[in-house]
């Protein structure tokens, strides 16, 4: 791993609530309504999570871009051991997440003590969080049944170092989850698109909180099947979609 000298870290305010806003991108980092709501309704309930855990095999992977606070990342987390408490032999969740301009230890424990549910899980987090930064992050918790790969850089160029991933080791589920692409377009690109679907698991699952028709025509370029269905709180509509390998063009 090489360290990553010219790292930018995520600059926030913090509004009468609590809830972080990214300075650069004037966007909020989860919802003013409910955060956790808006996780487990986004990415939890349209990724089929509850439903596919109970009965896979041994290992389940997600991506994600945009890692921001770890709120998604520690609602995931939560799930598992919830699923785990009704199967024979535990779930493994691999989580691979992409991250820009990572928030510090600090940011990351005040946006999460706005969760005190969350507490017990983000405590761990946040000790094994990286205070000084390098180009990627394996962090085992839980005695290994969670492995979390943080990975530090602009995810269109990242995602393209990864390897190819076969079989059970592909992401099975994406949370697509970067700042709104009309505040950031510069993430929301046919490259990363691309490459999503080369690391994904076949059948692979995908949910995002927009429904931008260039994010739903990129997405169907490259195999996925993709669907609007009604977003979280007030937000119309949002996306949900699943890899069918079935390119467009």
């Amino acid at each position: 791993m090489e360290l990553l000298t010219l790292i930018e870290h995520a600059k926030l305010n913090f509004d009468e609530n609590g809830t972080p806003i990214s300075s650069a991108f004037d966007d909020i980092y989860f919802s003013k309504h409910d955060g956790i709501a808006e996780t487990e309704y986004v990415f939890i309930k349209h990724n089929q999570l509850q439903d596919r855990w109970p009965v896979i095999s041994d290992q389940f992977h997600i991506g994600e871009t945009g890692f921001g606070t770890g709120l998604n990342f520690l609602v995931a987390w939560q799930l598992l051991n919830q699923v785990n408490q009704t199967r024979n032999t535990p779930l493994k969740l691999k989580f691979t997440s992409f991250e820009k301009y990572p928030v510090t230890q600090q940011d990351l424990k005040q946006a999460l003590s706005a969760w005190p549910q969350l507490k017990e899980l983000a405590d761990a987090l946040i000790q094994s969080y990286p205070v000084a930064f390098t180009d990627e992050h394996v962090i085992t918790l839980q005695d290994g049944l969670v492995e979390l790969n943080l990975i530090i850089g602009d995810v269109n160029q990242r995602i393209k170092e990864l390897p190819s991933l076969s079989g059970n080791d592909g992401i099975h589920a994406w949370f697509l989850d970067g700042f709104a692409p009309s505040k950031n377009p510069d993430m929301w690109t046919d490259n990363l698109y691309k490459n999503m679907a080369r690391l994904s698991a076949p059948g692979a699952t995908l949910a995002t909180f927009t429904a931008a028709g260039a994010v739903r025509r990129g997405l169907q370029a490259v195999g996925f099947e993709v669907k609007k269905v009604k977003g979280f709180g007030h937000k119309r509509e949002m996306l949900s979609a699943q890899l069918t390998n079935e390119t467009i063009g």
